[in-house]
Parts: structure tokens; sequence; C-alpha cells
């Protein structure tokens, strides 16, 4: 079957009117139905008509609005791209130019950027309800996410309506029996690509979508969030679970179906904890980069049994029907199962390519002779082997770019700009694990000791929280290793008390 035959949109219409009378979302301690989410859908198709232009921004508040306006301008065959109004004014501007963004829906009291036209969505008068889709070609843009980028520029990754269609057959080809009766978890910022499966997937569905604010502390909000009103279906990064295992104990939720991780390296010894906490549940480690639409990978843990593994680290299994995996040399060889080498991504899945970047496209993709015909890849720059029969177990990163907090991160981009601020001054970034096993920004400074706030203040300015050094050491000269490149590993040792 074609995973394209069904339109998700007319799917996502037949559910709205379908559902009208059951609940849609679940934000801020309020239920909004189906009906509202139609309503709010209509008022901000609406307000589009008259607006030019296919890419739209929008403003990523916590509110019935802003998931209407993803739903809106895909009715209007236009494409989104979200813009966290907590990042840096200087990044988001960056954003808004690269996409070439002249039109922002903000459901927020006051316009985030009044320089650029915005539709203030909780502010339109009311229309008559209309959620028939426009129609578009398969290969029309329905999101733009930027991305870390290594020259404190952010990557476009723009992915397709036969990417997202590819994606949600794929998904459903994997057994999962969601009903209107579920109840979902969407604990990632919009402009986290694994937040799409977690509004989209209920939507298609008639589940309802329980929010975690922006401004709650994380971790315990989703555990209430699980204990109070029972949720069935929940989508997680890792590091979720070092912040709630001292807690494993007390956590009893017998009504979870499916818990999924992905986002970072998912740790066996934890997920077997994690396990006695939800005992009917579907446990599976999923795996893609946003280059490859969400995740592309599955590895269903096994209860009371044996489970793959490497270095303490589950599968992240196979590949997702319509996609394919391969690992590569240095060559673009392929190689064959129990070597390690890079893993490469194809299939349906896969983006079109970077936004206006044919020299980084040039270096991340590529084309192979695969099963008897020409095929795409996407290089992840994760190290991995395939087993016997397989399944795929990561060894680690090639690069310096890591995962912190579920968010892409490339150490580079964090040092561009604590270099740029010391000007001739050397740095070196690295990640270690803070006290509860997450992992952490650290900044190695090759100089004699120094107030460095005003560099973090600088930082501060130019790049998000969760990439802020959390702890820095001087060091007179960096150590280099054999191959004359600085050794990291021994800058690693200063932060060891």
């Amino acid at each position: 079957m074609n995973p394209t035959e069904n339109d998700i949109y007319l799917d996502l219409k037949e559910v709205i009117l379908a559902h009208e009378n059951r609940n849609a979302f679940f934000i801020n301690g309020i239920y909004y139905t189906y009906l509202d989410f139609a309503k709010a859908i209509s008022n901000i198709r609406f307000a589009l008509k008259n607006n030019t232009g296919k890419i739209i921004g929008i403003i990523t508040n916590d509110d019935l609005e802003t998931y209407a306006a993803i739903v809106a301008i895909w009715f209007e065959g236009k494409a989104y791209v979200p813009i966290n109004p907590d990042i840096p004014s200087d990044r988001n501007q960056n954003i808004i130019s690269e996409a070439g963004i002249e039109t922002i829906i903000d459901s927020s009291e006051t316009a985030v950027f009044p320089n650029i036209k915005a539709i203030q969505s909780k502010k339109i008068e009311p229309v008559a309800i209309d959620l028939e889709p426009n129609k578009i070609p398969e290969s029309e843009l329905v999101y733009l996410l930027f991305t870390s980028g290594t020259t404190g520029k952010p990557k476009g990754v723009p992915i397709s309506k036969q990417n997202l269609s590819g994606f949600t057959k794929a998904f459903w080809d994997l057994g999962y029996k969601i009903n209107e009766d579920d109840r979902f978890l969407q604990m990632f910022e919009l402009t986290f690509d694994l937040s799409v499966m977690s509004y989209l997937i209920p939507l298609l569905k008639g589940s309802c979508v329980y929010l975690v604010p922006k401004d709650k502390i994380k971790y315990s909000y989703i555990f209430e969030l699980m204990e109070d009103y029972e949720l069935t279906v929940a989508l997680m990064v890792p590091s979720i679970l070092h912040y709630l295992r001292p807690y494993f104990d007390e956590i009893d939720l017998p009504k979870m179906r499916y818990s999924l991780f992905c986002g970072e390296a998912l740790p066996l010894d934890v997920t077997t904890e994690w396990s006695n906490c939800l005992p009917n549940a579907q446990i599976t480690n999923v795996y893609g980069p946003t280059e490859d639409t969400i995740f592309c990978t599955f590895y269903d843990y096994v209860r009371n049994g044996q489970n793959k593994s490497y270095n303490g680290i589950l599968s992240i299994g196979k590949s997702m029907n319509y996609n394919s995996t391969i690992i590569i040399d240095e060559e673009n060889n392929v190689l064959e199962p129990g070597n390690v080498g890079q893993l490469c991504l194809g299939g349906i899945q896969l983006t079109p390519g970077y936004w206006k970047n044919p020299e980084k496209n040039k270096e991340a993709f590529f084309n192979i002779l695969y099963n008897n015909k020409e095929e795409r890849f996407y290089k992840t720059g994760d190290l991995c082997k395939a087993d016997e029969n397989g399944d795929l177990l990561y060894i680690g990163r090639i690069d310096f770019q890591t995962k912190i907090q579920g968010f892409r991160v490339e150490l580079s981009e964090i040092e561009f700009y604590a270099k740029e601020f010391l000007s001739k001054i050397n740095v070196v970034v690295l990640t270690l694990p803070d006290d509860v096993g997450n992992t952490e920004v650290a900044m190695v400074i090759e100089s004699k000791p120094f107030d460095y706030k005003d560099t973090i203040d600088y930082m501060k300015e130019k790049l998000p929280y969760y990439m802020i050094p959390k702890k820095v050491k001087f060091i007179d000269t960096f150590p280099l290793n054999v191959n004359g490149k600085t050794d990291r590993k021994k800058l690693e040792i200063l932060f060891i008390d």
C-alpha cells in the first residue's frame, strides 16, 4: 500500500467533526472539546485568507489557539515554523529571516514581534466552521524546524506532507491500537519535532492531548498528569526518567498502555525499573533525527526477558515500514552486520534537504545502490552496529553533537559564541552527567582564571537556556592527544571532584 494514499488532512477533518463533543485538549487545568478546536481552526483560517506566503510563523504558547493555528495553516495548504518566545530574540530573528516569514500567528496578549505582521489569534471575530482542507501536492511542506548549527546559525529542516503521511502510516503499521478513549501526554516544546507525534497521532484518533505548560516543573507535572488523569500513552525523553527515578516506588500507572522514549540514549537499567511503574504498558525505544520525520526505528522492551543493549543502552531496533537503514564506513561502503560504522537513513520520511543550504546537503546526503535501485540516504553522525537479526545497537556520536533535555545540540555552536565574546581565547565545550544522570554543558577556557559572568550573559543572549554551560574551568594550555588534537577526555577530568 502507498502510505500517502490516505490524505491526513481529510482524516483530521473527519475526526474533528465526528468527535465534537469529546475533549481534544487539557491545558492548564481546562478541557477543550473538538468543537472548541474546530471553531478556533476556522477563525484562524479566515484570518489567513488574505495572507500571501507559504510559510507562516507560530509563537509557541501553551493554549488552544496555538495548536489550532497549526491545523489552520495545514488546511490552507501552508507550512508552519514554530517560534519559541523564550529563545533569544536574535536567534528568532535569524529564523524568521531564513524562513522568509511575513506573517506570524500569535496568541499572546501583545505581539511578540511587533514589526512583523501578526494575526492575534485570541482576538479574531468568530466565523462559521470551515474544515475543508485545500488540496496540495504531497511534495508541499507542512513544517520547517530549525536545529542547532555549527556556525551559530540554525539549520532549517523542511518536512513535506509526504514525509508526514509516511510517518503516520509507518506508525500505525507498528500495531498501536489508539482510540478515542486514550489520553496522550504532550511534554515537548513545539520547536522539537517529537511534539508533532504527541499532538497529531491523538488528534487523528479523537483522543485527548494533555499539555505540560512551560512554566511548570516538567518532571513533577508529568508525574501528576500521569497519575491524576490516568494517561494511557506517553512519548518522553529518557532524561525525564532520571528525575522521576527517586520516586519510582511511589509511581503506579496501571492505565498506561504505551510508553515510548526518544531523543536520547535509553539506559536499560532505568527502563527495567520504569517497567515496574506501569505493569500493563508496552515500552518502546524509538529513534530518529529531525531530518527523518520524528522517528523511524523501534525496539520493544522485553519484560522479564533478554533485551538487546550495548554498554547498557537499549537497542534502537529496526526501521519502520517505508524506511531504510544502512551502516557505512568512511568511504560510504555498506557494512555487514557486526561491524561498527555510521548509521544512515533513507525512505519516505527523509527530508527533501536542508533549507537553502546546498553545501550542508552535499555533506549530509548521498545516493547509493540499495536493493537494486538508487536510493538517497542521510548520514546521522551516530555510530551503530547491526546484530545478526538486523537490530541496531547504538554506540555513540561520531562528532560532538549531543542531546540535552531531548534537544539536539552542536557543541561547536556553543563554542562559537563563547569564542566570539572572548575574542582570541580558546574554548572547549563538553557534556557531563549531572547529579541525577542527565546531560549538562560544561566549558573549559584556555586562560588564567577570570570573572566569566559577562561571557555567560552574552551566551544567554544568543543561545537557548539548555545550551548555557553550567560549569566552567580554566587551564593554561589544552592537552593534545597523539593525533595533535585537543584531548577532550583529559579536560573532562578537570570536573571530577
